[in-house]
C-alpha cells in the first residue's frame, strides 16, 4: 500500500502532501491544471529520468518522496537485498525518495540513506503498478506475466514459490560444494592441504585470545603511564625516606593508643586508624609488586605483536574476515577431516547432498508447473471477459506457457498475448496495445489476479459514456483487493473513489498548483464541475 506521497517544488508544485487510502483514489482536476505533475512525481520514483524542467521556480531542487508499506518477506528477496542493508533497525516500512537538481541530475534514497537510483526504482516497481511508458515496460517482462499468473493461481502456489527460493539457494550451495571437491585429483589434495593448514594455524588459538592479546598489548605500549602513576601513588603511601600515608596513619594511631583507656570513646577511631595503616601498607605492596611486574618481561610487547600478526596473516591466507570466521573455518576443517579419517568421504556425501538438493527442487519445479497450466485457460477466459466489459472488442486473450531453464521462479516462460480485433494475429500485449488500452489491459488482468498499489493516468483516454461506466466499477471492484489511484476526468469514476483529491492551478506571480482532499460538500461541487456544470446539468435535466 501507499501511505503518503509528498512532493517539493515539482514543476508548478509548491508543496504538496497526500495521504492515501485503501480502497480507490481518485485524483480530479481541470485540463492543465497540474493532475500530470502527480504522474511524473510517481515516475521519479519509479525510474523515470531526470530533467532540469522538473524543478519549479520556489527552490534549486525538486523533491519527491513515498511511504510503501511492502508486504510481509519483501525484504528476504535477492531483488531487494541491496536496499534491506539500508533499512533501520525495526523499520517496517519502507521510505523511497528522489531529489532533482538544476542541471537535471538526480539523487535516489531509501530511509533518507543515499541508494542507487535502479535498487529504488525496483522496490518501487515491485510495490507500485503505473499506467503509461511504466506499464508497457511491465507488462513486457516474463518475470511480471509469471508473478501475476502465480498470484491468481493462489497462496499455495506463492508457498510453492517461496519454497522453491530456499530449495534454488540450497542447490547452488550444494552444487558449489560439489565442485570444489571433485574437480580434480590436484585440486582435491591442494584442498586437503589447506584444510591441515588451516587447522595447524589455528591450534592453540580460544575465541578470546585475540581480544585478550590487544588487551595486553594496549596495556604495555602505555607502560611507562603506569609505571610512572604507580610509582607516584607508591611514594604516596609508602617512601622510602620520610613519612608517607600510611607513616602518617601510624602517627595518628600512636597518638590516639594510649588515650583510650582514658576515654573509651576513642577506640572506634584508634581501630579504624589501624585497620586504614594495615590496608594502606598492602596497597603499597601491591603496587611495588605491579611495578616489578613490568619490567619482569622487557620483550613482552614484541612477542604480542608478533602474535597479533600472526593471526592477521592467518586470516588473509584463509581469506576470512573476522577472527571469529576464521575460528569457524577452522572447526569445519577439523571435523572434515575427522570424517576423511573415519573413512568418510567427503566428495561421496557432496554428491548425495547434491542428488537430493536437485530432486527436491526439481519436485517443486513440476508442482508449479502443473498448477500454472491448469490455472492458464482459466486466467485467460476471466481476463477476456474483464477486456469486453470495459470496450475492448472482443477482448480475446491467451496465455501462453513455455519450458525454460530452471531458476528460483521454476522452468517456466509465461507470455500474455491479446488479439483486440477480430482477424489479426495473436500479439504479446505490450506490442500491440496502445498507452489508455494498456491500462485497460493492466486493470482488467488485476481485476483477476489481484496486485500491488495500481495507478492509472490514462485509463480514461477515449472512453466515455457506458465504457467509462464499466471501467469504473471494473477500477472498484479491483479497489476491494487492492489500493488504486486513478487520475481522471470523468465522473462516472470520480463518483466511485474511497477518497477523492482535486488539483487547482493558483493563479500568481509565479502560477501555482495546490492538491487538496475534498470532503463531502466539496466533493459533490467538484462532481457537477466535471459533469459540465449546474447549467449543462439543468439543460439536460430540461431536455428530459
Amino acid at each position: 500500500m501507499l501511505r503518503r506521497l509528498r512532493i517539493e517544488n515539482l514543476v508548478l508544485i509548491r508543496e504538496a502532501e497526500l495521504a492515501l487510502a485503501p480502497g480507490l483514489n481518485a485524483i480530479t482536476g481541470e485540463t492543465g491544471a497540474g493532475k500530470t505533475i502527480l504522474a511524473q512525481a510517481i515516475g521519479l520514483l519509479l525510474g523515470a529520468r531526470g530533467d532540469a524542467a522538473l524543478v519549479g521556480p520556489d527552490g534549486d531542487e525538486a523533491y519527491v518522496e513515498v511511504e510503501l508499506e511492502p508486504p510481509p518477506g519483501f525484504f528476504d528477496d535477492e531483488e531487494t537485498s541491496a536496499l534491506a542493508d539500508l533499512r533501520p533497525e525495526d523499520e517496517e516500512g519502507l521510505v523511497l525518495a528522489r531529489r532533482v537538481f538544476p542541471d537535471g541530475r538526480t539523487r535516489a534514497y531509501a530511509w533518507g540513506r543515499s541508494a542507487a537510483r535502479e535498487d529504488v526504482a525496483a522496490a518501487g516497481e515491485r510495490l507500485v503498478a503505473m499506467s503509461g511508458q511504466f506499464e508497457q515496460r511491465r507488462l513486457a517482462r516474463p518475470a511480471y506475466q509469471l508473478d501475476v499468473l502465480d498470484g491468481f493461481v493462489g497462496e499455495e502456489q506463492l508457498r510453492r514459490r517461496a519454497g522453491l527460493r530456499a530449495a534454488w539457494r540450497e542447490l547452488g550451495a550444494a552444487r558449489r560444494r560439489h565442485d570444489e571437491l571433485t574437480r580434480d585429483a590436484a585440486a582435491a589434495e591442494a584442498r586437503l592441504a589447506e584444510l591441515r593448514a588451516l587447522v595447524e594455524d589455528t591450534e592453540n588459538l580460544e575465541p578470546e585470545t585475540e581480544e585478550r592479546l590487544r588487551a595486553e598489548r594496549e596495556r604495555l605500549r602505555h607502560v611507562t603511564e603506569l609505571a610512572e602513576g604507580v610509582a607516584a601513588a607508591g611514594e604516596a603511601l609508602a617512601p622510602e625516606e620520610g613519612d608517607g600515608a600510611s607513616g602518617l596513619v601510624a602517627l595518628a594511631e600512636r597518638a590516639l593508643s594510649p588515650l583510650e583507656r582514658l576515654a573509651p570513646e576513642l577506640e572506634r577511631a584508634g581501630n579504624e586508624l589501624r585497620d586504614a595503616e594495615l590496608r594502606l601498607r598492602e596497597t603499597a605492596s601491591e603496587l611495588r609488586a605491579f611495578l616489578a611486574s613490568l619490567a619482569a618481561e622487557p620483550d613482552r610487547l614484541e612477542q604480542l605483536e608478533s602474535e597479533l600478526d600472526r593471526i592477521a596473516e592467518t586470516r588473509r591466507r584463509f581469506r576470512c574476515e573476522t577472527y571469529g570466521e576464521l575460528l569457524e573455518r577452522a572447526m569445519g576443517a577439523r571435523e572434515e577431516l575427522e570424517a576423511l579419517a573415519g573413512g568418510t568421504d567427503p566428495a561421496a556425501a557432496a554428491a548425495k547432498a547434491l542428488a537430493e538438493a536437485e530432486a527436491k527442487a526439481d519436485a517443486l519445479i513440476n508442482e508449479l508447473r502443473d498448477a500454472r497450466r491448469e490455472a492458464a485457460d482459466p486466467f485467460a477466459a476471466a481476463v477476456a471477459s474483464e477486456l469486453r466489459g470495459i470496450g475492448l472488442g472482443d477482448g480475446e486473450f491467451r496465455v501462453e506457457l513455455a519450458e525454460r531453464d530452471p531458476s528460483a521462479s521454476g522452468g517456466d516462460q509465461v507470455t500474455f498475448l491479446i488479439r483486440p480485433n477480430a482477424g489479426l494475429p495473436f500479439a504479446p500485449v505490450a506490442e500491440t496495445a496502445s498507452g489508455g488500452e494498456l491500462s485497460r489491459i493492466a486493470l482488467a488482468i488485476a481485476a483477476v489476479a489481484g496486485g500491488e498499489t495500481m495507478v492509472f493516468d490514462e485509463i480514461d483516454a477515449g472512453i466515455g459514456g457506458e465504457t467509462a461506466h464499466a471501467v469504473g466499477e471494473t477500477l472498484r471492484r479491483l479497489a476491494e483487493r487492492a489500493q488504486v489511484v486513478t487520475i481522471t476526468h470523468l465522473p462516472q469514476i470520480a463518483s466511485l473513489a474511497d477518497r477523492h483529491f482535486r488539483v487547482e492551478k493558483v493563479p500568481g506571480d509565479p502560477t501555482h498548483t495546490t492538491i487538496s482532499e475534498l470532503g463531502d460538500d466539496e466533493r459533490r461541487d467538484e462532481l457537477r464541475r466535471m459533469l459540465g456544470g449546474e447549467q449543462f446539468i439543468a439543460a439536460v435535466q430540461q431536455e428530459r
